[in-house]
């Protein structure tokens, strides 16, 4: 059955100029194909991947114990376990850490590991662009938090409403770590966008058109489209903040003649998109799993494909919700509050096809599954209570209340978190070659969603009894003091849960050690990273695969009968790749990405404290430019060969390639 082609790997630099290149001294590309050395070198996308994920989860913890300390100051009347400024510096952070450190750089682990193997590519577009967003990432994430070793953290909100971050009101040096930290961050975010961009339009398989694409593929392609209009947007508002308080600039002083509200309109043209950025990858996650576990297409593809393209779209127009009560105007408070009301449409959407998927299907409640159904469950909840927020009237109301605590967690903790822990049981086995525990998996997921409700739910509540955010403490008396002590149990079950969690993984190690790992296939799943080996090897596919239809691989594996019954046609081993492909040519490794991304924070602290520090960071930055510009494109002794990325045709047209033997096939199931 000829459903893979042999293509010839075309040298994509270099090939006609380095043949007898001799690399030599530090300008050599390192060769460690393993230890730690190979890490820190690598420019493969699914290590890449792996450490986006390692981090961010790290940094989960870090967010997850600010958010402990908040619940229990708050757990009972007129506590003291932290100060009032030093909660306003946890309560900051806790935001900051869970936005900018775990929600996004959790999705990039799974858009860097996952998108090229989903688009049948062996890599990214720009593999040592990759390397330097994480490391970026990395870096701009232990910037951030030094402050809290170098005079206090940020304490003016994750959403730093001037004029309260100006140094009048904010004159320790944690907005400055704000600032410049979201910035360094900011380049991982963008060279992020722009390299999966480059990779999804121009690095398809054969046959594989934009609508053949799986839907977790679309909306990180919706994702990283936002990211690059998005983020310019924020990082003006980050440099003009940066001037202000470092350079007594005077953008957002109206002492001075300037406007506070140019923040907020800066930081919620990015801010209200970065939602969509923060929960479309978990939108698409849990349309790969449900399907899976459903035994049926997801529902409606197209309109699941359109619907995430459409709430990127309606996402940039919906900002001014978060500033109806600062005085924008009435006729501009109906109009934001009618597009607000009207992305709940597409949104719904979603909703309704990943029920309609479900509907009649062979349901296997796995732990994926069960996650994903939190994500429908739990962000339908959020989704409600969002609706809530684009009536001006109550929006009013609720604004600064805990009610609006409740809403955006059910959504993005309810949300995007619930997606991505069905992503992790969904591909561990692909990336690890063993299974979670599946019993474990259960109790994390059961645990985490009792906790959730119950740290959460309540939050309506005191929001609509009157209860504030941000405040450190409050009085007897007022009705707060039962559902606080609720909510703060309620997180520590999320901690326990994750807890949990960690134990599995450790113990799913141990026990899968000295175990073959699983095969390609094991959920029987139906898109082109489950024809690979498990776990991936480093080229992707022995072979890139010819696509002829959505759902290419479950076509291979399935058809019907003359009753239109779903039969088996051909088994893994006929279908799935086997390991031990020689001869494929990948990307080297490098370690100027890291030298170069060394540098910033040295450059961050230069600009808080002295410009000799500036100058240190700088010597890395222009030497990791400088090498990586003067970096030879290939190695005569590196083991990984040229930077080969085995480009294919910009929009898969080339599919017309194909064995005449591969015949379009309708989704079946």
């Amino acid at each position: 059955m000829a459903l893979t082609e042999e293509r010839p790997l075309a040298l994509t630099t270099g090939d006609e100029v380095t043949t007898d290149h001799e690399p030599l001294g530090v300008f050599r590309r390192p060769t460690a194909t393993e230890g730690w050395r190979s890490w820190v070198t690598t420019v493969d996308h699914k290590k890449i991947g792996i450490m986006y994920g390692y981090t961010a989860f790290f940094f989960f913890l870090v967010g997850g114990i600010e958010a402990l300390l908040l619940r229990t100051q708050l757990a009972v009347p007129n506590n003291n376990v932290l100060s009032a400024d030093t909660y306003n510096q946890v309560f900051t952070m806790h935001g900051i850490t869970m936005v900018f450190l775990v929600i996004m750089p959790m999705a990039a682990a799974f858009a860097n590991y996952l998108l090229p193997l989903q688009i049948g590519a062996r890599d990214v577009a720009f593999p040592r662009m990759n390397a330097f967003s994480y490391w970026c990432f990395l870096f701009g994430g232990i910037f951030l938090n030094t402050s809290w070793v170098l005079g206090g953290a940020a304490d003016g909100g994750w959403f730093a409403y001037a004029p309260n971050t100006g140094v009048v009101f904010s004159p320790s040096h944690g907005l400055d770590f704000f600032t410049l930290g979201l910035l360094i961050t900011g380049i991982a975010s963008l060279v992020s966008s722009v390299n999966l961009t480059v990779t999804v339009l121009n690095m398809r398989a054969p046959g594989m058109t934009l609508m053949r694409m799986p839907v977790f593929t679309w909306m990180v392609l919706v994702v990283q489209v936002l990211l690059v209009f998005a983020l310019p947007v924020i990082t003006l508002a980050l440099l003009l903040l940066t001037f202000e308080r470092l350079f007594d600039a005077q953008f957002f002083n109206p002492a001075a003649g300037a406007d506070p509200l140019l923040w907020e309109n800066l930081f919620w043209i990015f801010g209200h998109p970065e939602v969509y950025i923060l929960i479309l990858p978990s939108f698409g996650i849990v349309s790969e799993v449900i399907p899976v576990f459903s035994r049926k297409p997801i529902f409606g593809y197209p309109f699941m494909v359109f619907s995430g393209i459409a709430i990127g779209f309606m996402g940039w127009g919906v900002w001014a919700h978060h500033m109806f009560a600062s005085g924008i105007g009435p006729i501009s408070v109906a109009a934001f509050s009618l597009s607000t009301m009207f992305i709940a449409v597409p949104t719904g959407v979603k909703i309704l096809n990943w029920l309609a998927t479900m509907w009649g299907g062979k349901l296997t409640f796995t732990t994926p599954m069960l996650f994903a159904i939190g994500l429908v469950a739990m962000f339908t909840i959020g989704g409600l209570s969002g609706v809530t927020h684009s009536v001006a009237p109550s929006d009013t109301q609720q604004t600064d209340t805990y009610y609006i605590v409740a809403h955006f967690h059910y959504v993005l903790f309810g949300g995007a978190l619930m997606g991505l822990f069905a992503g992790f049981y969904f591909w561990w086995p692909k990336v690890y070659g063993h299974f979670l525990g599946e019993r474990m998996g259960k109790v994390h997921f059961w645990l985490m969603l009792l906790g959730f409700n119950l740290t959460f739910g309540p939050m309506h509540i005191l929001g609509l009894q009157g209860m504030s955010r941000r405040i450190w403490t409050y009085d007897d008396g007022l009705g707060f003091n039962f559902w606080n002590l609720v909510s703060t149990i309620g997180a520590f079950m999320i901690a326990v849960s994750i807890l949990v969690f960690m134990a599995n993984v450790w113990r799913s190690r141990v026990k899968a050690k000295g175990q073959p790992p699983v095969g390609p296939d094991p959920w029987d799943s139906r898109s082109l990273e489950w024809i690979t080996p498990s776990p991936v090897p480093e080229y992707n596919f022995s072979e890139i695969p010819v696509v002829t239809g959505r759902d290419e691989f479950w076509n291979r594996k399935y058809g019907e009968d003359e009753s239109g019954r779903l039969v088996r046609l051909h088994s893994d081993e006929e279908v799935c790749q086997a390991p031990g492909a020689t001869g494929i040519h990948l990307p080297s490794p490098s370690y100027w990405p890291i030298v170069l991304s060394f540098g910033l924070p040295f450059v961050g602290y230069g600009l808080i404290y002295s410009l000799w520090w500036a100058a240190f960071g700088a010597i890395f930055v222009i030497a990791g430019i400088y090498g990586w510009a003067l970096e030879p494109a290939d190695d005569d002794e590196d083991p990984h060969g040229h930077d080969d990325h085995d480009d294919h045709g910009p929009s898969g047209d080339d599919a017309a390639e194909a064995p005449t033997a591969v015949t379009e096939e309708a989704p079946v199931g």
